[in-house]
């Protein structure tokens, strides 16, 4: 379980990578960083979010119990592989990718026997990035998923409930490795597309002097990552696709009825979505 004496390493001093080192470290833990990036480590060190960093240095890796690499899906794979011969006996590794059915079954196949790795995703973020963002306060009131599979144990599974706490997330969930694919393809990746599509619709950057509050909240995460968004939505390609022909439907749907001027039905939509948005209202 973790101890005070539980030494952590962040691979990866991105916005999550930051601001988990910043969580750890003010709950008292020693946090230690590898970053590609030699002028993130030193803004980390000068700003005491972790206690050691480098851009490659193989003792931090050996001194570390628990690992959250906070690297690209893509490169998840190939850092454990090339680093796994450093790992202390026993570590716990885990990750912050937003995809998993494409990672965890290849992570834990090539992973050494006396090594666990329990995925687990923040659904919390800006649109900014870099350890110069890092704030552990956008875990205050953001969802923790832990995804495990039969390679887990019960230990770890609940050392990963533990460590959201830790760090000060507010609801803690388990679900499968595919549940949370179909999950995210909806509440996550479809509303991104939708987003980008808005913005993509005609020139409309004209409109930035005359629009509202719901044009700039329902467009807001269209300030999206290029190079991590492609790899997410490809990676969940057939579960993303299937929630964008649903939404293609619904929006057909209401093309007719606003053509037919059915506003009895117009009206039973806006009630029913109304009544669904309530209950995200009651999570604040």
């Amino acid at each position: 379980m973790i101890t005070k004496d539980t030494n952590f390493l962040i691979v990866g001093l991105g916005l999550i990578g930051g601001s988990y080192a910043k969580a750890l470290k003010n709950a008292g833990y020693s946090v230690s960083a590898l970053d590609i990036n030699e002028e993130s480590i030193q803004y980390a060190l000068e700003n005491k979010i972790i206690d050691k960093g480098d851009i490659s240095e193989k003792r931090l890796i050996q001194e570390a119990d628990f690992i959250f690499i906070c690297l690209y899906p893509t490169l998840l794979k190939s850092w454990i592989e090339e680093n796994q011969q450093y790992f202390k006996s026993g570590i716990t590794i885990s990750d912050v990718c937003g995809v998993k059915g494409k990672i965890v079954d290849a992570t834990q196949e090539i992973l050494r026997k006396d090594v666990e790795f329990i995925a687990s995703h923040p659904m919390a973020g800006k649109e900014v990035s870099g350890v110069k963002y890092a704030d552990p306060t956008i875990f205050e009131k953001a969802n923790f998923i832990i995804t495990p599979t039969d390679k887990n144990t019960l230990e770890r599974i609940e050392m990963m409930k533990e460590l959201a706490k830790i760090l000060g997330f507010t609801n803690i969930s388990v679900l499968s490795v595919q549940k949370h694919d179909e999950m995210i393809g909806f509440v996550s990746q479809l509303t991104h597309v939708i987003a980008v599509t808005l913005m993509n619709t005609n020139d409309n950057t004209h409109l930035v002097d005359y629009t509202g509050d719901s044009f700039r909240d329902l467009t807001r995460i269209a300030k999206i990552n290029e190079n991590l968004w492609s790899e997410l939505f490809i990676s969940n390609k057939e579960n993303l696709v299937k929630e964008i022909q649903d939404f293609q439907r619904e929006l057909e749907y209401f093309e007719r009825i606003l053509q037919n001027e059915n506003v009895e039905e117009m009206k039973r939509l806006f009630i029913q979505s109304t009544e669904r948005r309530k209950l995200f209202d009651k999570r604040k």
